[in-house]
């Protein structure tokens, strides 16, 4: 992006006029129309929303009901393939992705262990169900945490952040793994690119299986996922946490803050 562009961004947006009888006013919609107050659309870069429960916020069609959501969804079942009873390890696991990816993993009957930047994030991961949960900013040692979380290794790897802490992972595990690449926010703000380990070794011997993913691959079966995922959200069995951040203006600064890792589950600004 250059000086001056809209900054990128979703939304949900209420239609305050309308020549389209698809979105009457009122309607609400979702959109990718970056950081602005209002916007004008012919339609076609619109989502409506499905029915929506009114104990819900709207706001979770950017979260848990939405593009996070279906990234955890799909991440899941179609990369990871997920089977009960394995073992599944997801980091920046209280965010809005890897809560989501944590939750249905115990749904589908699988061991969950996550890993998150604080005690107050640990502690809402093993609030929302996660067998176990500890801080990678405070073990002495990653490699002894992962071992003691799963002393037989992981069948699954959720990884959304990338960096030293994959490269270790790899070794802890089990012959036959999958590892879903979905982020890698470790590295995203470096100004020069991370010399790690190779993974060939590990990937070599234990016959693991990787595939990074972009969730739109699926489009075609979004209203399929997002049924699914409204329906254990109003079913109590997915629990959603959102960091709101009142006001326009206030944005920036809430990015910057998710960078920092200060938000817990999804973050969100009100306007």
């Amino acid at each position: 992006m250059k000086e001056g562009d809209i900054m990128i961004g979703s939304q949900v947006a209420r239609v305050v006029e309308s020549k389209n009888p698809t979105y009457p006013v009122g309607t609400y919609v979702e959109a990718n129309s970056g950081w602005t107050t209002h916007f004008i659309s012919d339609g076609k870069d619109l989502q409506l929303l499905p029915p929506w429960p009114e104990k819900l916020p709207r706001s979770l069609a950017l979260g848990t009901i939405g593009m996070p959501g279906l990234t955890a969804y799909f991440g899941l079942f179609e990369i990871c393939k997920i089977r009960a009873g394995d073992t599944v390890l997801v980091t920046a696991a209280a965010g809005a992705v890897g809560s989501v990816v944590g939750q249905i993993a115990k749904i589908g009957g699988c061991k969950v262990v996550g890993c998150a930047g604080s005690d107050k994030k640990v502690a809402y991961l093993k609030q929302i169900g996660f067998d176990e949960a500890f801080n990678y900013k405070t073990v002495g040692s990653l490699e002894e945490a992962l071992k003691k979380a799963s002393p037989d290794g992981y069948d699954c790897y959720f990884d959304n952040v990338g960096g030293e802490f994959s490269s270790i992972v790899l070794n802890q595990m089990k012959k036959f793994g999958r590892i879903a690449v979905c982020g890698a926010i470790s590295g995203y703000n470096d100004t020069v690119p991370q010399k790690g380990p190779y993974v060939q070794i590990p990937m070599i011997f234990k016959e693991l299986y990787m595939e990074g993913f972009i969730v739109s691959r699926w489009n075609h079966r979004r209203e399929e996922a997002l049924k699914i995922l409204l329906k254990w959200v109003a079913e109590g069995k997915i629990k959603c946490e959102e960091h709101v951040t009142e006001g326009f203006e206030k944005m920036p600064a809430a990015f910057m803050g998710l960078l920092k890792g200060e938000n817990l589950g999804k973050a969100i600004i009100k306007v």
